[in-house]
């Protein structure tokens, strides 16, 4: 078998050199990992205080939160007629790696609120030692708002239940054996039924052996670490939608085989460049870490790194060098899998919660937000955009509940469809597309009704965000625009703006141009996409659940009313969550996200 053999290679020729690297600096072959006991008497205690703001989807917690000692058997009934999602969960340990990101906070949260009876959660967490370890879980998951509707349900019981739950394991999918120590990766893979690699270097432009590093080779090392499981039941792989590339069209959910390029399946519309183009992925990595070899940590060096996995991504068919990296991941779990079955989540562009825990929970900027909180403070009127093209978005919540219904459809639960490789695309681009004009004009809206303030309390207003349909056109309107702006504040009045030179007001905004520019060149590949996502396999899934799981786990993106989750859930939500409030006046009241 191909594949098989190409592993087996894989393993002789990258494993070693990381093995040797890794010894070299000080970390030995498991890392710095250890074993953790979590008594019920943990130091996990809540620093969340009796704050409110939160109002917790009451429809959720009624139905997903059950236990034998409910007297609930309608829910029973009910889910016996579905997939049995939340039955799945029951008595099931987990190993979740990238733990601490965003995403996987939300599923592990939802995991815990659906079945207080699921077994451990082990959660891969980069940290020196296992105190620290406990810490970032403490301080990054526990501690976090999103939590706060858990902690009602459980009350005065919430510290010793999630110490119960969470295992906050030191390791790193960038390491051999993912960083785990001996003695806990053997009580790991004698435990553990499901495991989900959430882990992923998520920059578009990242340096290429980086990027190669827990994007690719990352799941190898996972799934190697897999292949000692004793009950697995399931490896679940974290991707994202756009690892379909430079395809146009109706991009349907199928798995990536080995070598797969989107430059041959282009065909006739490539470059003669393109269609002799071979993807071998071993020398890919062997391209990426070479190079490195050699590196004098210049900044001239990292950026020809990045230009490398740019150039090496583009020859093969891939916008980027993220998309390239996980797709590269997909083909090797897809080699690797054997007789596990895997089930590969593909979600568009992850956005805030839609209603589940509550309405517009947000960490960090995510794709399209420093767009909308620049334009929310006036600089940044316009976009390199095609108002006719489509932002294929997801809220998180959609997407972990898809995850969820995957993996009881998939892991040897009663519907099970046994061993196989299965493709997800959660997305919306098909069949409720948000169109870039329309976005444009919901941001005018909320920022009209809702501005942000300055540093003296005034209300900051935005005009109508323009789009551009070329680069030329966007360079020229930001560089105008800049200047306008910087000549207007760098002077106190009428007479001192006379007599600014252009010249100073160039150099004043040239870094904000460049940056803005760059900015737009980084996205032109999203916001000028010509693929629209099918989601056929998504559907069905969610056809095949009974109408209190479909209530409880709810992914359908055309339920989604645009209009109003841009503006009453996103925005609230990204203001109030990822800026807390800075540039909110004191008598506006930001936070309305309850549906």
């Amino acid at each position: 078998m191909v594949g098989s053999s190409w592993c087996v290679n894989l393993s002789r020729a990258v494993l070693p050199g990381f093995a040797a690297a890794t010894a070299a600096a000080g970390k030995g072959l498991y890392g710095r990992g250890g074993a953790l006991a979590v008594p019920v008497s943990s130091s996990l205690t809540r620093r969340h205080g009796n704050g409110g703001g939160v109002a917790c989807s009451s429809g959720v917690t009624r139905s997903c939160f059950f236990s034998e000692h409910d007297g609930d058997s309608s829910m029973a009934s009910s889910s016996a007629e579905g997939i049995g999602v939340a039955e799945f969960l029951g008595g099931k340990n987990f190993l979740i790696t990238g733990g601490t990101g965003f995403l996987a906070k939300v599923l592990i949260e939802k995991i815990l609120r659906t079945n207080p009876d699921v077994g451990k959660i082990y959660v891969l967490i980069k940290a020196k030692d296992s105190g620290a370890a406990l810490k970032r879980l403490q301080t990054e998951v526990v501690d976090t708002e999103l939590f706060k509707c858990l902690q009602e349900i459980h009350g005065k019981d919430y510290d010793s239940f999630v110490a119960r739950k969470l295992v906050p394991v030191v390791g790193d999918a960038r390491e051999a054996n993912i960083g785990i120590a001996p003695e806990l990766a053997d009580q790991i893979a004698d435990q553990v039924d499901v495991i989900i690699n959430s882990a992923a270097n998520t920059t578009f432009d990242e340096r290429y052996d980086v990027a190669m590093d827990i994007n690719t080779v990352g799941p190898f090392r996972i799934m190697s670490f897999a292949q000692r499981f004793r009950r697995l039941k399931l490896f679940l792989q974290v991707s994202t939608a756009y690892v379909n590339g430079q395809r146009q069209g109706l991009v349907l959910e199928k798995p990536f085989r080995m070598g797969d390029t989107i430059a041959k399946e282009l065909g006739s519309s490539g470059s003669s460049e393109h269609k002799s183009a071979m993807l071998d992925i071993e020398e890919e990595i062997k391209l990426a870490f070479h190079s490195r070899r050699h590196s004098d940590d210049s900044a001239s060096f990292t950026q020809e790194m990045k230009d490398l996995g740019l150039a090496r991504a583009k020859l093969h068919g891939w916008q980027d060098t993220y998309v390239f990296t996980k797709a590269m991941g997909e083909m090797v779990i897809n080699c690797m899998r054997g007789e596990i079955p895997v089930v590969t989540i593909r979600p568009s562009v992850i956005e805030s919660t839609w209603r589940d825990p509550f309405p517009g929970w947000m960490e960090g900027n995510r794709m399209m937000d420093p767009v909308v909180l620049y334009y929310g403070k006036g600089q940044l009127t316009g976009f390199l955009a095609d108002p006719d093209g489509v932002l294929d978005v997801v809220p998180a919540d959609m997407v972990v509940n898809a995850t969820l219904a995957s993996m009881a459809k998939h892991g040897g639960g009663a519907g099970s469809s046994g061993p196989g490789m299965h493709v997800y695309h959660v997305s919306s681009s098909t069949v409720n597309p948000l169109v870039f004009g329309d976005l444009s004009r919901f941001l005018f809206q909320h920022f009209t009704r809702c501005p942000y303030s300055d540093a003296a309390g005034q209300p900051i207003p935005v005009p109508p965000m323009r789009l551009f349909d070329t680069m030329d056109q966007f360079a020229s309107y930001v560089e105008t625009d800049a200047l306008l702006r910087a000549s207007s504040s760098s002077a106190s009045s009428a007479s001192e703006r006379r007599v600014m030179s252009s010249r100073r007001a160039r150099e004043l905004c040239a870094k904000s141009v460049e940056q803005t520019i760059h900015l737009g060149s980084i996205y032109q590949p999203y916001t000028f996409y010509g693929g629209r996502f099918d989601n056929a396999n998504t559907e069905a899934l969610f056809d095949a659940m009974s109408a209190a799981e479909k209530e409880s786990f709810h992914f359908d993106v055309r339920s989604v009313d645009w209009t109003d989750y841009i503006t009453n859930v996103h925005i609230p939500g990204l203001r109030k969550h990822v800026m807390k409030g800075r540039g909110v006046a004191a008598n506006q009241l930001l936070a309305s996200t309850s549906v």
